[in-house]
């Protein structure tokens, strides 16, 4: 288990605020998943250019290795009833033991352990709470239960109901391993026909899980970034991927996180085995903000992010914060898509995210 580790200074959340148009905010995802557009940014040298996400064959050198996220999203949102009758929705955080989970649910205030909620799939049972979430007990198993009778859980800034496209869409071509209630959404670029182009190119690719919970939409909500403690979510590096990078660093090659989860879990596996990349399966609440020096990774796909999000503070830590937001404005003037269903950046570091001294471990998961 580990977690953060970086001098975070005095920046505050205003620090990663920027005005965003409610227009730009994609509401459905392009006919072809690598039609997006993508801003290319040099984060040493502060320049960019605008380029598109067809080009990226172009824009990487063989023997680069590309690392995708292979968790795959499940329908985590389900309405239930209270004993009243009143309506209750359930959105899963994470799944347990058993048939036990974490879930969100909205009218928590009139809830209480012990009480049977009565669903499509059946009865749910609340355990209590742990923390802002609750445990509760289903009548299956977390994934057989929500695969059977849940919704696909579109972000909340995707303002219309899900449709039978999400569940393609909302979902990437590597999508195996269930466990995620939100996408890990900078492989939604990637299709067949690219992913061929790349393999012409010499470009190699590998796999991590991280499952992403429903708490990567919910902001700090303190102003300091030094208080923040981030929700927990589980992660796997094996053995294979471990080897991919290993051979690409002893050939001069590069290594691309193909989103910010998969920076997160590499950078938490090297943590966990205190300055080495080894296979690793654990849970993780590594924050990553500016100040934290890369162990792992050189270079980072990923699409623009909410304001004053966590997401985009790893973003800013890798690329530099002035050169990332003076993207991100870039970006809007551009019209740009953004957030999940939106168009994509390829993040070259500044020189102060290269590998420097190993940061300290931190806290456990609760």
């Amino acid at each position: 288990m580990n977690e953060p580790v970086a001098a975070r200074a005095e920046l505050t959340l205003r620090d990663f605020d920027y005005q965003l148009p409610e227009s730009l905010i994609a509401q459905t995802p392009l006919p072809q998943r690598s039609a997006s557009r993508l801003l290319l940014l040099d984060g040493e040298r502060g320049r960019w250019q605008d380029r598109r996400i067809a080009e990226l064959p172009m824009l990487l050198s063989s023997g680069d290795l590309l690392v995708f996220n292979d968790t795959r999203v499940l329908p985590a949102r389900i309405g239930a009833r209270k004993p009243t009758g009143g309506q209750v929705e359930m959105l899963l955080e994470r799944c347990l033991a058993g048939r036990r989970a974490l879930v969100q649910l909205r009218d928590s205030k009139s809830l209480r352990a012990g009480m049977t909620l009565h669903s499509a799939g059946g009865a749910l049972s609340l355990i209590g709470r742990r923390g802002e979430f609750w445990e509760v007990e289903l009548p299956d198993s977390p994934v057989a239960f929500f695969e059977a009778h849940g919704q696909v859980p579109l972000p909340p800034y995707i303002e219309r109901p899900a449709e039978p496209l999400d569940r393609v869409r909302y979902q990437s071509v590597f999508a195996r391993v269930p466990g995620a209630v939100a996408a890990p959404t900078a492989s939604l670029h990637f299709d067949e026909p690219l992913l061929a182009a790349l393999a012409q190119r010499g470009i190699e690719r590998a796999l991590v899980t991280l499952h992403v919970g429903a708490g990567t939409f919910q902001p700090p909500r303190s102003s300091a970034l030094a208080e923040h403690r981030m929700h927990c979510e589980s992660y796997q590096v094996g053995a294979a991927t471990v080897r991919a990078i290993e051979r690409a660093r002893a050939g001069g090659a590069r290594v691309i996180a193909v989103g910010t989860t998969v920076a997160r879990a590499l950078e938490s596996a090297w943590l966990a085995h205190e300055g080495r990349l080894a296979p690793t399966a654990d849970e993780t609440t590594l924050f990553i903000s500016p100040g934290y020096r890369f162990q792992v990774i050189d270079g980072l796909l990923t699409n623009f992010h909410l304001p004053r999000s966590t997401l985009l503070m790893l973003v800013a830590a890798f690329g530099g914060r002035q050169a990332v937001l003076a993207c991100y404005a870039h970006a809007v003037r551009e019209q740009y898509r953004f957030f999940s269903y939106g168009d994509a950046m390829l993040v070259w570091p500044q020189l102060a995210a290269r590998p420097a001294a190993a940061p300290r471990a931190g806290v456990a998961c609760p």
